[in-house]
C-alpha cells in the first residue's frame, strides 16, 4: 500500500514555504520516516530537489501525486522533535522553513543540483550549441546569466527537440571507508601455506603468521602497510590466493585529533554546589522545564555541577546537550566532559571539517552517544530522550546567529527543554540582564554561588588611569605599573594573560600632511595593517593591498600608523620584555584547524610566559600559574554606540579577571582605562554584579530597551544608496500604521558602517511591548522582500538583535 508524505522542499522562497505532497513507492514505504531526506521531482520540469519529510499519512486521495525519486539516507537525519522545532523557529525568526531545516543539518547533508544541456547530435552539431552557450553554460546552465538572444535560441531548440535540459545530482554526504583485511584460512591451512613457501618469501611468510594471530575483526590494511611493513603487492597477492578477504568498512572521522584524555571521577561538592545540584535534580525528577539561572562567580565550580547533573540523566538512560559560547572554549570543555563520559561524547562546532561534523551527526542519530558538547549549532543535535540542556556563559552574544535564520541558541535551548520536559541550566558569572530580570520575576529559578570552589579570594583588581600615564609620557600601550607587574611575574616564573579588544597591527593609516585615511574601496571602513602578510586588509570584504609608502591623496611620505592591534603589542612586548615568550591568540592566529587547542596546550605546558589575545581568551581558561591578568584597553567596547556596551564591558572585565589566581597562587588584575570613573569599570573592579544589575536596569527602563521592551531590527541594503533609503522609509510607513504611540521607531538611518562590499545599508529598530499587528506586517515585509531581491535589494529582519551598529 502506497503512503503519501508531506515535505518541505529545500528551496527557501515564499512560493515554496509550504507543504508539498508526494507518494512513496511500496518498496520504500517502511523506510521513509519523519525527518528523512528525500529526492523529489519539483515543478513542471520535474527538477530533482532535496526535501525533508515532515509528516506521513496512509493511503488517501492519491490521485495526481508524483512519486519521490529516492530516499537519500538509510536513517532519518532529523527527528520529529526537530521537525516540529523548525516550524516554531521559522515563525520566531521571520525565516522560511527550508532555511531553518538547512541550518540544523551539517553542510555535507545538502544536495548540489546541476542543470546541463543534452544535445541531440542527429539534429544539431554539438559545436553549434557550444558556440551559442559556451562550455561552462552547457555543462552548468544558469539561465539568468544568459543574454535575451541566447535564451530565445535555447527555448527554440528545446521546443524543436534539438536539445534537452537535464539535471545531474551530486550528494555531498560521503561516508569515509577504510580497507579491512580478514583471514580466510584455517589454522592448519595457514601452516600448509607457510611450509610451501620459499624461505626468501619473507613478506608472505610474515603475513601468514600474522593472520594466525587475528580474530574475526581482522586488521586495517593501512596498519599492515605502515606498522607491520607488509607491502601492498604482498597483500594483493594474498587476496588472489584466497588467503584473505578485503572489505571496505565505514570508519568515523576523528574530531578529537586522536587526543586521549585521562579519565576522572566526580569531585566532592561544597555547600553552594550541592544547593545548585539539588535544584537541578529535583527538576529532573519532576520533569520541570522551568529554566534555572545558575549565577556563580568565576571559579565557583559551575562546570562540576554541570558534569554531575549530566551524569544523573545519563544514569537514567537519557541524553544531554552542553553549549559553550566560543570555539576556543570547546576543546577545554570537551576534554573535561570526555574525561568523565568517555566515548559517550560527541562534539559539534564550526572548527570541525564537514566530514567530521557529518560523522558526529550520524553517531548522534544512531544513538551511539549520550552527551553532545558544542557551540551555537549544537543546540540542534538530534538526540532522543533529552534529559538536560546546559548553556554555559549564557550571556554571550555569540549564541545569536547573525545570518538567516537569526536564532538565539539560548532561546532554542529553553524551547527544547520545554518540549522534552527537562531542565535547562543557564550558567554565568555575569548573567544577561534579560535572564536575570526573568529570575527576579520568578519566570526562571535562580541559584547563586558566591564563593570560589577552592575557597580562595577573588583576585585583587586595580584600575590604572591612562590619562595620568600619558601625561607622564609613558608608553601609550603599557603603563609603568603594567610593565612592572609583568616583569615581576616573569621573574617568579608565573604566567600572564593580556587582553586586547582588537586584532591586526594598527587600526588605520593616516597622512599627517593632509589627513587622508586609507579606506577599503568596497566598504566604508579603514584598512587594517597586517605585518605578517605585509598588507593592508579589510576585515569585512577581504580586500587586500600593499602597505603604502606615500599618501595616495597628496603623495606625502608623512604617513603614520595609528591604533594598537595584537601584532603591534606582540612586537612591543619583544622590545619591552625581551626575555618573555609570548603566544598571540586572535582571529588571525587561529584560522587553521585545531589552532585554538594547540596554542592553549602550549601555554598550559609553560612554553610561553604571556598569552596575548582578543576576547576569545576572556572566558573559560583555567591555568593554575596565571597570577596576572592585564586589560590593555578597557574602553574599546565601552564607547561603542550600542545600548549593551556597558553590560558587555562589565561582563568582559569580570570574566577576564576570573582567569587570575584560580589555584593556590594569589591573583592580580590590572585594568588600563581612559575612563576609570565609568560605572561599568568601577563595578567590575568590585566584582559587584548586583549593583551593576540595579544601575543598568534603571538606565534600560529610562531608555525603553530590553528587558523592558522587545526589539526588532530591519535592515535594507542596495547597490544604490537612494534605493536603500527609500525602501527603508517605506517600511517605516507600513509599521507606523499598525503600532501604537507606546512603541518607539528609531531610524531609518545609515548603519555606522554604511557601505560593505559595494552595498549601502540602512536600518531601523522598533522598540515595543505589546503590538499584536506588528508580527503580521513584518511577515508581509519578509514576503515582499522576495520580489525586491530580484531588483538587487536585500531586506533582513532580526528579532532581539545583539548588534545595533
Amino acid at each position: 500500500m502506497s503512503k503519501k508524505i508531506d515535505v518541505i522542499v529545500d528551496i527557501p522562497a515564499l512560493q515554496t514555504n509550504q507543504n508539498f505532497t508526494y507518494l512513496v513507492d511500496d518498496s520504500l514505504e517502511n523506510l521513509v520516516k519523519v525527518g528523512s531526506r528525500v529526492l523529489v521531482p519539483f515543478g513542471q520540469a520535474g527538477r530533482p530537489v532535496q526535501a525533508y519529510v515532515i509528516s506521513i499519512e496512509s493511503q488517501a486521495n492519491l490521485d495526481d501525486l508524483k512519486n519521490i525519486n529516492a530516499l537519500l539516507d538509510p536513517e532519518p537525519m532529523l527527528n520529529s522533535e526537530l521537525i516540529s522545532l523548525s516550524n516554531w523557529l521559522a515563525d520566531q525568526t521571520y525565516s522560511f522553513r527550508a532555511n531553518v531545516l538547512r541550518a540544523m543539518l551539517p553542510n555535507l547533508l545538502k544536495l548540489n543540483t546541476r542543470r546541463y544541456v543534452l544535445v541531440n547530435e542527429e539534429k544539431i552539431s554539438k559545436n553549434e550549441v557550444l558556440d551559442l552557450l559556451g562550455v561552462e553554460q552547457a555543462n552548468d546552465l544558469r539561465i539568468a546569466e544568459l543574454t535575451h538572444m541566447q535564451q530565445a535560441k535555447l527555448n527554440e531548440w528545446v521546443n524543436q527537440g534539438v536539445v534537452e535540459l537535464k539535471y545531474a545530482i551530486a550528494d555531498t554526504a560521503k561516508i569515509k571507508t577504510e580497507m579491512q583485511v580478514y583471514p580466510n584460512l584455517s589454522e592448519s591451512d595457514l601452516k600448509i601455506e607457510v611450509s610451501q613457501l620459499a624461505s626468501n618469501a619473507t613478506g608472505q611468510i610474515k603475513l601468514l603468521k600474522l593472520l594466525g594471530t587475528l580474530d574475526e575483526d581482522g586488521i586495517a590494511q593501512k596498519k599492515l602497510i605502515n606498522e607491520e611493513k607488509i607491502g601492498r603487492s604482498t597483500i594483493e597477492s594474498a587476496e588472489k590466493k584466497h588467503w584473505i578477504i578485503r572489505k571496505a568498512i565505514e570508519k568515523y572521522r576523528n574530531p578529537f585529533q586522536s587526543k586521549t584524555v585521562q579519565s576522572d571521577s566526580a569531585l566532592i561538592l561544597n555547600s553552594e554546589q550541592k544547593i545548585a545540584k539539588n535544584m537541578i535534580d529535583r527538576q529532573i525528577k519532576s520533569k520541570d522545564s522551568t529554566p534555572i539561572l545558575l549565577e556563580g562567580v568565576t571559579g565557583s565550580g559551575k562546570t562540576e555541577v554541570y558534569l554531575q547533573s549530566i551524569a544523573e540523566v545519563v544514569k537514567q538512560g537519557k541524553t544531554a546537550i552542553m553549549l559553550v559560547p566560543e570555539i576556543s572554549l570547546t576543546p577545554l570543555m570537551v576534554n573535561r566532559v570526555r574525561a568523565r563520559f568517555g566515548n559517550q561524547v560527541a562534539v559539534l562546532h564550526s572548527a570541525l571539517s564537514d566530514g567530521e561534523k557529518f560523522d558526529e551527526w550520524r553517531r548522534i542519530v544512531r544513538q551511539e552517544v549520550s552527551v553532545v558538547v558544542g557551540a551555537r549549532s549544537a543546540v540542534f543535535a538530534p538526540l532522543q530522550n533529552l534529559g538536560i540542556v546546559i548553556v554555559d556563559e549564557e550571556h554571550s552574544s555569540t549564541y545569536k546567529q547573525e545570518d538567516t535564520p537569526r536564532y538565539s541558541a539560548r532561546d532554542v535551548a529553553v524551547y527544547r527543554a520545554r518540549t522534552n520536559k527537562c531542565p535547562v541550566v543557564l550558567g554565568s558569572a555575569t548573567p544577561s540582564l534579560e535572564s536575570r530580570a526573568r529570575a527576579e520575576k520568578k519566570v526562571y529559578n535562580l541559584v547563586q554561588m558566591k564563593e570560589r570552589a577552592n575557597k580562595h579570594d577573588l583576585p585583587t583588581i586595580k584600575i590604572i588611569d591612562m590619562r595620568k600615564e600619558l601625561n607622564s609620557r609613558a608608553d601609550e600601550t603599557f603603563s609603568k605599573g603594567m610593565l612592572t607587574a609583568i616583569n615581576d611575574r616573569i621573574a617568579k616564573k608565573e604566567q600572564i594573560v593580556l587582553l586586547l579588544n582588537r586584532r591586526g597591527f594598527s587600526s588605520f593609516v593616516m597622512c599627517r600632511s593632509c589627513g587622508f585615511v586609507l579606506k577599503c574601496p568596497n566598504c566604508d571602513v579603514s584598512l587594517t595593517m597586517h605585518v605578517d602578510t605585509h598588507s593592508m586588509r579589510c576585515h569585512y570584504c577581504g580586500h587586500e593591498e600593499v602597505i603604502p609608502k606615500a599618501c595616495k591623496n597628496c603623495g606625502s611620505d608623512k604617513i603614520r600608523f595609528y591604533g594598537t592591534g595584537t601584532e603591534k603589542v606582540e612586537k612591543q612586548l619583544a622590545k619591552l620584555v625581551p626575555d618573555a615568550k609570548v603566544i598571540r591568540m586572535d582571529v588571525d592566529t587561529t584560522r587553521r584547524k585545531g589552532a585554538h587547542e594547540r596554542l592553549l596546550d602550549r601555554f598550559g605546558n609553560h612554553e610561553a610566559d604571556i598569552l596575548l589575545g582578543t576576547q576569545m581568551i576572556a572566558k573559560g581558561l583555567d591555568f593554575p600559574d596565571v597570577t596576572l591578568v592585564g586589560v590593555l584597553n578597557a574602553d574599546t567596547s565601552l564607547e561603542l554606540p550600542d545600548f549593551r556596551s556597558a553590560e558587555r564591558t562589565f561582563q568582559l572585565l569580570t570574566q577576564v579577571a576570573g582567569r587570575a589566581g584560580r589555584a593556590d597562587k594569589e591573583g592580580e588584575v590590572l585594568i588600563q582605562s581612559f575612563n576609570p570613573d565609568h560605572y561599568a569599570i568601577k563595578l567590575a573592579q568590585k566584582q559587584d554584579y548586583e549593583d551593576f544589575f540595579i544601575k543598568e536596569m534603571y538606565l534600560r527602563k529610562l531608555g525603553k530597551y530590553p528587558p523592558y521592551f522587545f526589539t526588532v531590527q530591519v535592515a535594507v541594503s542596495s547597490g544604490e544608496e537612494k534605493t536603500a533609503a527609500k525602501v527603508a522609509f517605506d517600511i517605516v510607513n507600513k509599521i507606523k500604521k499598525v503600532v501604537s504611540d507606546r512603541s518607539v521607531i528609531l531610524g531609518p538611518s545609515p548603519r555606522s558602517i554604511a557601505k560593505i562590499k559595494q552595498k549601502y545599508f540602512y536600518q531601523l529598530v522598533i522598540k515595543f511591548q505589546k503590538e499584536p499587528g506588528l508580527d503580521q506586517v513584518l511577515r508581509s515585509i519578509r514576503d515582499e522582500a522576495q520580489k525586491q531581491y530580484r531588483q538587487g535589494i536585500s531586506i533582513s529582519i532580526d528579532p532581539e538583535p545583539q548588534v545595533f551598529i
